[in-house]
Protein backbone atom coordinates (compact mmCIF):
# COMPACT_ATOMS: atom_id res chain seq x y z
CA UNK A 1 0.00 0.00 0.00
CA UNK A 2 1.32 3.46 -0.90
CA UNK A 3 1.43 6.13 1.55
CA UNK A 4 0.96 10.26 1.08
CA UNK A 5 2.21 12.28 3.37
CA UNK A 6 -1.10 12.67 5.14
CA UNK A 7 -1.69 9.23 5.69
CA UNK A 8 1.87 9.08 7.27
CA UNK A 9 1.08 12.12 9.44
CA UNK A 10 -2.16 10.25 10.26
CA UNK A 11 -0.50 6.85 11.29
CA UNK A 12 2.22 9.10 13.23
CA UNK A 13 -0.85 11.11 15.14
CA UNK A 14 -2.30 7.54 16.01
CA UNK A 15 0.58 5.58 17.07
CA UNK A 16 0.69 8.57 19.74
CA UNK A 17 -2.36 8.77 20.80
CA UNK A 18 -5.10 6.86 19.12
CA UNK A 19 -7.84 8.18 21.48
CA UNK A 20 -7.88 11.69 19.48
CA UNK A 21 -11.13 11.88 17.87
CA UNK A 22 -11.78 12.29 14.25
CA UNK A 23 -12.23 15.99 15.14
CA UNK A 24 -9.26 16.56 16.22
CA UNK A 25 -7.58 14.85 13.80
CA UNK A 26 -9.21 16.65 10.90
CA UNK A 27 -7.70 19.99 12.97
CA UNK A 28 -4.49 18.60 12.92
CA UNK A 29 -3.87 17.25 9.21
CA UNK A 30 -6.36 20.40 7.85
CA UNK A 31 -8.87 18.06 6.34
CA UNK A 32 -12.60 17.30 6.53
CA UNK A 33 -13.63 14.91 9.55
CA UNK A 34 -14.71 12.66 6.85
CA UNK A 35 -11.91 12.50 5.03
CA UNK A 36 -9.87 11.51 8.09
CA UNK A 37 -12.52 8.70 8.93
CA UNK A 38 -12.78 7.41 5.39
CA UNK A 39 -8.80 7.63 5.82
CA UNK A 40 -8.66 5.49 8.79
CA UNK A 41 -11.13 3.09 7.48
CA UNK A 42 -9.06 2.46 4.58
CA UNK A 43 -6.09 1.83 7.13
CA UNK A 44 -7.91 -0.52 8.69
CA UNK A 45 -9.46 -2.40 5.93
CA UNK A 46 -6.23 -3.13 4.50
CA UNK A 47 -4.46 -3.75 8.11
CA UNK A 48 -2.10 -1.03 8.11
CA UNK A 49 -3.93 -0.86 11.77
CA UNK A 50 -4.45 -3.76 13.61
CA UNK A 51 -5.95 -2.91 16.50
CA UNK A 52 -6.29 0.03 19.15
CA UNK A 53 -4.38 -0.71 22.69
CA UNK A 54 -3.82 0.77 25.74
CA UNK A 55 -0.01 0.72 27.18
CA UNK A 56 -0.60 -0.16 30.62
CA UNK A 57 2.41 0.98 33.24
CA UNK A 58 3.74 -2.24 34.37
CA UNK A 59 4.71 -0.30 37.72
CA UNK A 60 1.52 0.45 38.75
CA UNK A 61 0.21 -3.20 38.10
CA UNK A 62 3.45 -4.55 39.97
CA UNK A 63 4.72 -6.41 36.78
CA UNK A 64 8.05 -4.28 36.79
CA UNK A 65 11.19 -7.56 36.49
CA UNK A 66 11.23 -7.79 33.16
CA UNK A 67 13.46 -10.81 31.75
CA UNK A 68 14.67 -11.96 27.78
CA UNK A 69 14.55 -15.31 27.12
CA UNK A 70 16.96 -17.06 24.34
CA UNK A 71 15.27 -20.67 23.60
CA UNK A 72 17.57 -22.99 21.79
CA UNK A 73 14.79 -26.49 20.77
CA UNK A 74 16.71 -30.00 20.83
CA UNK A 75 15.76 -29.87 16.99
CA UNK A 76 14.19 -27.92 14.30
CA UNK A 77 11.79 -30.61 12.37
CA UNK A 78 8.37 -29.02 12.42
CA UNK A 79 6.94 -30.92 14.31
CA UNK A 80 9.08 -29.15 17.24
CA UNK A 81 8.83 -25.78 16.37
CA UNK A 82 4.93 -25.83 16.08
CA UNK A 83 4.61 -27.59 19.20
CA UNK A 84 6.88 -25.22 20.94
CA UNK A 85 5.24 -21.88 19.00
CA UNK A 86 1.55 -23.51 20.45
CA UNK A 87 2.35 -23.58 23.87
CA UNK A 88 4.90 -20.34 24.32
CA UNK A 89 1.29 -18.50 23.23
CA UNK A 90 -0.80 -19.88 26.25
CA UNK A 91 2.17 -18.46 28.77
CA UNK A 92 0.30 -14.97 30.16
CA UNK A 93 3.66 -13.77 31.44
CA UNK A 94 5.34 -14.19 27.75
CA UNK A 95 4.51 -10.94 26.21
CA UNK A 96 6.41 -11.18 23.06
CA UNK A 97 7.97 -14.57 21.20
CA UNK A 98 10.27 -14.28 18.21
CA UNK A 99 11.69 -16.88 16.08
CA UNK A 100 15.25 -15.27 15.21
CA UNK A 101 18.75 -16.11 13.75
CA UNK A 102 21.65 -16.74 15.34
CA UNK A 103 23.08 -19.16 18.31
CA UNK A 104 19.36 -19.31 19.42
CA UNK A 105 15.82 -20.13 18.05
CA UNK A 106 13.21 -17.91 19.94
CA UNK A 107 13.71 -14.46 22.03
CA UNK A 108 10.93 -14.42 24.69
CA UNK A 109 9.90 -11.30 26.77
CA UNK A 110 9.04 -12.27 30.02
CA UNK A 111 7.10 -9.70 32.23
CA UNK A 112 6.26 -10.86 36.22
CA UNK A 113 6.67 -9.29 39.43
CA UNK A 114 10.10 -10.34 40.81
CA UNK A 115 12.69 -12.54 40.62
CA UNK A 116 10.83 -15.35 42.70
CA UNK A 117 8.07 -14.80 40.20
CA UNK A 118 10.36 -15.22 37.00
CA UNK A 119 12.19 -18.61 38.82
CA UNK A 120 8.24 -19.95 39.09
CA UNK A 121 7.97 -19.25 35.76
CA UNK A 122 11.22 -20.61 34.72
CA UNK A 123 10.46 -23.87 36.66
CA UNK A 124 7.36 -24.54 36.49
CA UNK A 125 5.96 -23.58 33.08
CA UNK A 126 8.63 -22.79 30.72
CA UNK A 127 10.17 -25.72 31.15
CA UNK A 128 7.10 -27.82 31.27
CA UNK A 129 7.11 -26.78 27.05
CA UNK A 130 8.69 -30.37 25.38
CA UNK A 131 11.95 -29.69 23.31
CA UNK A 132 13.38 -27.04 24.53
CA UNK A 133 17.40 -27.71 24.49
CA UNK A 134 18.66 -25.13 26.92
CA UNK A 135 17.37 -21.08 28.00
CA UNK A 136 19.93 -18.31 28.71
CA UNK A 137 18.19 -15.12 30.42
CA UNK A 138 18.78 -11.70 30.78
CA UNK A 139 16.93 -9.16 33.09
CA UNK A 140 16.13 -5.53 32.15
CA UNK A 141 18.35 -3.25 34.68
CA UNK A 142 17.39 -0.02 33.23
CA UNK A 143 14.85 0.69 30.32
CA UNK A 144 16.53 3.31 28.29
CA UNK A 145 13.99 3.68 24.93
CA UNK A 146 10.45 1.41 24.93
CA UNK A 147 7.98 2.60 22.34
CA UNK A 148 5.54 0.76 20.11
CA UNK A 149 5.80 3.25 17.27
CA UNK A 150 7.10 2.07 13.83
CA UNK A 151 8.70 4.70 12.09
CA UNK A 152 6.66 5.35 8.70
Amino acid sequence: MEFDKIDRELLKLLQEDCKLTNKQLSLKLNLSVTAVYERIKKLEKNEVIEKYVALVNKEKINKSFVAFCHIKLTQHSHDFVVDFEKNVTTLKEVVACFHVSGDYDYLLKVVVADMAEFREFIVNKLTSIHHIGSTHSMFVINEVKHTTAVNI
